[in-house]
């Protein structure tokens, strides 16, 4: 992974330590770390300013696709290829819960802005609404046909979630 000065171009920092492709990076809600994922089945985070690795740690079984930093910026949602979605508290790298329920592989996870709850999007073609503290599914939404639901957004208010595959829909979450 690189940080791009934006205004020169310039590489300012390097970050090495995935041993495949890096998959999905975020920025923690502060701006003090960066949390990345990929093929290899690690989340790593790093300290923003230094580029040194605070800690990595794995817990699914396959590639690790989504993250999503909660707003508080102390817990990771992570979405893999088994299927489950994790919170993992973010610094320390240890596992708060483990999420099943989609029936194929997690390609996108969004926390809602207030963080009580967590959406995820599935390659089975559903999005799936939890309660973040407990994992109790709250909503199972269906409607996109076909493809990969590559990204889900909550609306500010919280109201709403977006997610998009072949196309795009608009759920009603209240």
């Amino acid at each position: 992974m690189r940080v791009w000065d934006i205004a020169t171009g310039r590489t300012l920092l390097i970050y090495r330590g995935h041993s495949g492709g890096v998959l999905a990076v975020v920025w923690s809600p502060d701006g003090a770390h960066i949390a990345s994922v990929g093929t290899d089945g690690t989340v790593q985070v790093w300290d923003a300013a230094t580029g040194q690795r605070v800690c990595t740690y794995r817990g699914h079984s396959g590639t690790v696709s989504a993250l999503a930093w909660s707003p508080d910026g102390r817990r990771i949602a992570l979405g893999g290829t088994d299927g489950a979605m994790q919170v993992w508290d973010a610094i320390m790298g240890k596992r708060i819960v483990t999420y099943r329920g989609h029936t194929n592989g997690v390609q996108a996870v969004a926390w809602l802005p207030n963080g009580t709850r967590i959406a995820s999007g599935s390659w089975d073609t559903t999005v799936q609404v939890r309660q973040a503290s407990t994992g109790q599914r709250l909503f199972t939404y269906h409607g996109h046909h076909q493809d990969i639901i590559g990204t889900v957004v909550w609306s500010p208010d919280g109201g709403r979630i977006a997610s998009a595959a072949d196309d795009v829909q608009v759920w009603q979450t209240s």
